[in-house]
């Protein structure tokens, strides 16, 4: 007896090669039907025995292609049509509830015909299937047909136009399907911009001279710095292993201090240079290819001087796409096959963002040639529109997740909430700005736009919203923003509710911060948090930065903080940190001091009397700046060159020295006022090695927390708290905070699928949003 079901399948399922899978499993069971893509994912109607449309509906699930990811299968019970075969459907286009998937890194078997001189696509610089290559990053809209795509003006050749209609190929309905003979071309330029070579299979039968590839590395190894067009924008790259590249590139991109990421072929070939265990590889080696955090070998800092100089890691990631691996493989000498690809090889570029200026990532090739025109001395490009821009993922290597960044391979994967509610956009707060988006109990995290602090930060910001909107088909209703009202986020999220009659609700940075870790766990219970950034604005007006909280949805209340230190001239104290510990010596009855200490800095004696005549010198409670303090104190860093750049090295010298038992060094006094000003006495008088107070500082800092937390659960009778805020980047004080915590019988959750910094804030205020009116 013939019965029917219809099927609808939700989650990332489109342009992961899902339909063509239900075809072929469908012809296995020797069903009848059809499926299709449309707004809400894929949709079944199938026909034949009982237990085989179970198996079916079973098999959806646990059999699914890599790239996808199933977060619903319903199926009901229909009047069977008399489908006579199982077929694909044609799309239809209706109002969207279903998701695109993330780019991922070239898949084994495309690499398997790359590297094949008898494969028609050897050497093809833009070679993809349905098991990798772009989506985000070239879709216009949904569903995610070729037409919505930024391959629409490329028409396939018969070769291609076969494979991507045949449901038995790996290429069926892939829609950046081509080859070199229909596809995007890549070109070299030089610094001026001139065409010196083309081709749309890396140099398949083209001389050297005219090879972008052989082209592109030859600049490289000559000590030049080549722009490569990516995934989701452009990359800097040069030799690693060539001081004068890398401080021609810092020059050039003017970033003095900050480090650099490497790109090496494989995991084998950090040897001498890093130390990646096996969570470190898998992270490396996985589809999504982030930059992975890694501890440094001893060796590192003489063989590549000047790329993260004063920190004990490095960021390194592997080749993502096509044309990363072809520099690899000309390199190598041009090898058939794919046995080279676990050999080790000697090159290590440096591979970093093509923001001059810190502005939004470079994509537009007319773009490139006017902002690179300065930095680049040559051009590696194809001309495949890039429709949204994506930088690369950044995290640590440890076994549990955690982001420092989360854009390419990740964006815009779904983070599911505890509850559903009305469309919510939120803007995020002004630093590591990201954007989110909520439909039903889903909430959609934008890539990483950065700094608002220039015009095309901001317009980026206002397009990354519309973007991700249109793509989700969502008309907010809520626009959550900070309660800064001069972030250009605020200001943003203002026009925009105003524009569309939604509702506008201010969420508080560290309130948001916490919510963002409950969202992430589906946590709906009252929960505690610990808050730990650089500074946000708190509800008294007054800048937090160490906060001690308890949030529930709408609702927070602050039960203890950080003391307060004086920042002497506002802002410019948290890039030099000398000017925080002045103000700390000036607390502790020792102002005299400032000016021998601190005599190398010619506004010492000025800061001495701003903080006497308590004049430009606002208060904080911010834990980075206690830090700041810290380093200073210790004569780790007077200034900074970038940010968090005094914490990191007090970090790296903290986890040098090791283990070391916190000293009784605080006070915990009305309101939860944690101070810890007997802590910088002790480290202004120290006479130990920097590597032992980095690391009584890390150890007292954390116990003191500790104990401010565990007794205010007791009071409170909370089991639970979240660690979140820039702070907790450091690995040194998570793990000390996270065994303290523990061990007092608290549940310790982290932020695991959003960084724990500013990059979580926009996910945190739109579960507030959601949740406001619930509470």
């Amino acid at each position: 007896m013939s019965h029917a079901r219809h099927i609808r399948v939700g989650g990332i399922v489109q342009g992961v090669g899902f339909r063509p899978f239900v075809w072929r499993l469908a012809h296995e069971l020797e069903l009848r039907g059809w499926v299709r893509n449309d707004s809400e994912g894929v949709e079944i109607s199938a026909e034949g025995p009982a237990a085989r449309l179970d198996a079916l509906i079973a098999r959806l699930a646990s059999d699914a292609p890599p790239l996808a990811r199933i977060d619903s299968i319903t199926a009901r019970e229909v009047r069977p049509a008399g489908h006579a075969e199982f077929a694909i459907a044609a799309s239809v286009a209706s109002r969207c509830a279903t998701a695109i998937g993330p780019d991922t890194a070239t898949c084994p078997a495309c690499l398997e015909e790359l590297f094949d001189p008898h494969d028609r696509r050897w050497r093809h610089a833009l070679i993809t299937c349905t098991h990798c290559g772009p989506r985000y990053t070239i879709a216009f809209g949904l569903p995610y047909d070729r037409a919505r795509t930024s391959m629409a003006g490329f028409a396939m050749c018969a070769d291609c136009a076969r494979e991507y209609r045949d449901p038995a190929d790996r290429r069926f309905h892939a829609e950046p399907v081509a080859c070199p003979a229909c596809g995007p071309r890549l070109r070299f330029l030089d610094r001026d911009g001139a065409d010196v070579g083309a081709a749309a299979d890396a140099g398949r039968g083209l001389p050297a001279s005219t090879d972008p590839i052989a082209r592109s590395l030859e600049c490289l190894r000559g000590g030049g710095i080549v722009a490569i067009k990516g995934l989701g924008g452009y990359h800097l790259a040069c030799d690693a292993r060539n001081p004068r590249a890398v401080a021609a590139l810092r020059a050039r991109k003017a970033r003095d201090a900050k480090p650099f990421a490497l790109m090496v072929a494989n995991a084998a070939s950090l040897d001498g240079i890093a130390r990646a265990d096996g969570a470190a590889r898998r992270w490396l080696e996985s589809p999504e290819r982030p930059i992975v955090l890694v501890p440094k070998d001893p060796a590192a800092d003489g063989v590549l001087p000047g790329i993260a100089d004063g920190l004990d890691h490095l960021g390194v990631m592997l080749p993502a796409t096509p044309i990363q691996w072809l520099l690899f493989h000309e390199a190598a000498g041009r090898p058939s096959g794919t046995a080279w690809l676990a050999a080790p090889s000697p090159e290590v570029w440096v591979m970093t963002s093509a923001n001059p200026g810190g502005e939004p990532l470079v994509i537009d090739d007319a773009d490139a040639l006017r902002r690179l025109g300065g930095i680049a001395d040559a051009y590696l490009l194809h001309d495949r529109p890039i429709a949204v821009r994506c930088d690369d993922s950044v995290r640590f290597g440890s076994e549990a997740p955690r982001f420092l960044r989360r854009a390419r391979g990740y964006t815009p994967e779904a983070i599911r909430l505890p509850a559903a509610g009305p469309p919510v956009l939120a803007l995020g707060a002004g630093l590591k700005t990201t954007v989110c988006v909520t439909r039903g109990d889903e909430a959609f995290l934008s890539q990483h736009v950065g700094d608002l602090d220039d015009a095309a930060s901001i317009a980026f910001l206002e397009e990354c919203a519309r973007h991700l909107c249109a793509l989700l088909d969502v008309e907010p209703q809520r626009v959550a923003h900070d309660l800064h009202p001069d972030f250009p986020s605020t200001r943003l999220a203002l026009q925009f509710a105003a524009d569309r009659g939604a509702t506008a609700i201010a969420v508080g940075h560290h309130h948001a911060h916490v919510a963002a870790v409950a969202a992430e766990h589906r946590w709906s219970d009252p929960l505690l948090g610990l808050a730990l950034d650089g500074v946000g604005l708190g509800p008294d007006g007054e800048a937090w930065g160490g906060e001690l909280l308890e949030v529930t949805g709408a609702t927070c209340r602050r039960l203890g903080h950080l003391a307060t230190l004086p920042l002497p001239g506002g802002d410019r104290a948290a890039r030099e940190p000398w000017r925080v510990a002045a103000g700390a010596l000036h607390r502790l009855g020792r102002g005299a001091e400032i000016p021998t200490r601190f005599a190398r800095q010619r506004a010492a004696r000025g800061v001495g009397e701003l903080l006497e005549r308590d004049l430009r010198c606002p208060a904080t409670s911010s834990a980075g700046r206690w830090f700041d303090a810290a380093a200073a104190l210790l004569g780790v860093a007077e200034t900074a060159g970038y940010e968090a750049q005094p914490a990191m090295r007090l970090e790296a010298l903290a986890r040098r020295y090791g283990t070391v038992s916190p000293a009784p060094l605080w006070r915990i006094g009305p309101a939860g006022r944690l101070d810890l000003l007997p802590l910088l006495e002790t480290l202004a008088d120290w006479r130990g090695t920097p590597e032992h107070g980095a690391a009584l500082f890390h150890a007292t800092f954390a116990a003191a927390l500790c104990a401010l937390a565990i007794d205010a659960a007791a009071v409170h009778r909370r089991n639970a708290i979240a660690l979140c805020g820039g702070c907790l980047c450091n690995g040194v004080l998570r793990e000390a905070l996270s065994r303290g915590l523990a061990a007092a019988g608290l549940e310790v959750l982290h932020a695991e699928r959003a960084p724990p910094n500013d990059g979580a804030i926009s996910l945190g205020q739109a579960w507030v949003a959601l949740a406001t009116g619930r509470n």
